[in-house]
């Protein structure tokens, strides 16, 4: 067992019964390094910027006098950093507050919520993590409306699927002379966890400006070429990321988000893009940090 999957293995796989009280050791990172190292992905001069985005559907805490209070957590912190949080000791911390009281009123204790989880997560994982409270009657917004389901652009009569172990010979591309932005969208991406080995759905988001044209034939074999891949989310986003821009040339636009599902309670979604991408522009958007799963405002 390598020393990422001896941490990630702390809680996962393992009955744990968490804390009845706020409990910041539980808490895992995870260095991204290693599985970066395998797709020739420098971490001091990285081919893309990006985020994660956790959202915790499920955080409740009490205030001092004992009213429950619940709400939907958003998490984000930038791809840069040299730590990831590890799901399940997420959610055994965050469960922590549950029976936990904090400030005098509803405003108040989530307020404290805020900045004690922002303070944890910022030390663990040596970067700077944003924590937002979402209320259930926030504004949605539609940010990927301009992404069709590749889906369309094939012929799923002829189109035969066989591997499905990570192949990037799979992917083929065409030079078109022109330069051409495609916004495309595949919704039926897997991947697994690489310690207790359970399925991970979720929907694939890819956009590319380039005179170079990504055969959707070939992408829909790749993407699906995950379905028996062993890896954590943020880390089946880059690898597709860099078989992508290792396809396209220099000067190129892309941006690849994966937008998981949530199990238990929580889901996972990362965000990479080429530098010389302006997100906002992408998604005809004032402010990127609008980014959410679901479309949620922040």
């Amino acid at each position: 067992m390598n020393k990422t999957d001896e941490l990630a293995s702390t809680h996962l796989g393992k009955k744990s019964e968490g804390s009845d009280n706020y409990n910041p050791s539980l808490l895992v990172a995870i260095p991204r390094c290693e599985n970066r190292k395998q797709y020739n992905i420098d971490e001091n001069c990285l081919p893309f910027e990006g985020f994660d985005v956790w959202h915790a559907y499920e955080f409740s805490a009490l205030t001092q006098n004992g009213i429950p209070v619940t709400r939907l957590l958003k998490l984000k912190y930038s791809c840069s950093s040299k730590f990831l949080v590890e799901s399940k000791s997420l959610k055994l911390y965050l469960n922590s507050f549950n029976m936990t009281r904090f400030g005098s009123s509803v405003k108040e204790c989530l307020e404290k919520c805020k900045e004690i989880i922002e303070k944890d997560l910022s030390e663990k994982l040596q970067t700077k993590v944003t924590a937002n409270f979402i209320e259930n009657n926030a504004e949605r917004v539609e940010i990927f409306k301009n992404f069709n389901n590749i889906m369309n652009y094939v012929d799923e009569t002829n189109l035969k699927v066989e591997k499905f172990k990570e192949a990037p010979e799979i992917l083929k591309t065409e030079d078109t002379h022109n330069i051409q932005s495609c916004y495309l969208m595949f919704d039926s991406l897997r991947s697994n966890c690489r310690v207790t080995h359970q399925p991970d759905f979720g929907d694939l988001y890819l956009y590319y400006k380039s005179k170079k044209h990504i055969s959707e034939d070939s992408l829909v074999k790749y993407l699906s070429s995950f379905r028996s891949e062993f890896h954590f989310h943020e880390e089946c986003c880059e690898m597709i990321y860099k078989r992508l821009y290792d396809l396209l040339v220099a000067g190129d636009e892309l941006f690849v988000c994966a937008l998981y599902t949530r199990r238990g309670g929580i889901d996972i979604c990362p965000a990479r893009w080429s530098k010389n991408c302006v997100v906002e522009d992408v998604f005809n958007l004032a402010d990127i940090s609008k980014f959410a799963r679901g479309s949620l405002k922040q």
